[in-house]
């Protein structure tokens, strides 16, 4: 298909933002390396100073999708691969070792749990903590599990202040964006 000599039969959408024109065409057609009909979307952009024409051509092998929701679906892609990657980095998606299905799916569906769970803490914690990550915040809430771990083996709690500069000593540890919460001893 020549994207710049398309039949105006198959323009879905057309407008102009910042002297760019951006044509939507969709259509079902045929690939030359296989016969299964596929729904192809064709974004053509055109300088309109410069007439400079760039495409990105998208497909679905669902027939029945709008060009809209095909665009919407290859826009979450990354979305998609982030959380895939999130899920093997830091929640144990690449690491178990599960033989059944039922297994396998559990520890899937922790895995991406995880990733939502982590990347709602995250906002709450970035607050306080610009420029952390989920690494930063996993070993926040380890060092945090330690200090409680800790506090139950003294025969006291410390007093606050103490307390205080415990938790934010330990709480840092392992942290690749350490921030100085203004109570660590000297």
């Amino acid at each position: 298909m020549d994207y710049r000599n398309i039949p105006d039969k198959y323009l879905c959408q057309s407008g102009i933002e910042d002297e760019v024109q951006t044509d939507i065409y969709q259509a079902t057609l045929l690939h030359k390396e296989f016969a299964q009909a596929v729904n192809v979307v064709i974004l053509v952009k055109t300088d309109l100073k410069t007439n400079a024409c760039s495409h990105v051509i998208l497909f679905s092998s669902d027939l029945e999708l709008s060009f809209d929701k095909i665009i919407d679906y290859y826009k979450l892609r990354f979305q998609i691969e982030f959380n895939f990657r999130d899920a093997k980095q830091f929640w144990g998606l690449e690491d178990f070792m599960n033989l059944s299905q039922t297994a396998v799916t559990n520890a899937a569906n922790l895995a991406f749990f995880m990733v939502n769970l982590s990347h709602h803490l995250l906002a709450d914690f970035r607050q306080l903590n610009p420029g952390s990550g989920i690494i930063d915040l996993k070993a926040y809430y380890r060092g945090f599990r330690y200090v409680h771990e800790m506090l139950k083996m003294l025969p006291e709690i410390p007093e606050p202040i103490l307390l205080t500069q415990i938790f934010a000593k330990l709480t840092a540890l392992g942290r690749i964006h350490n921030v100085s919460t203004g109570v660590e001893p000297s």
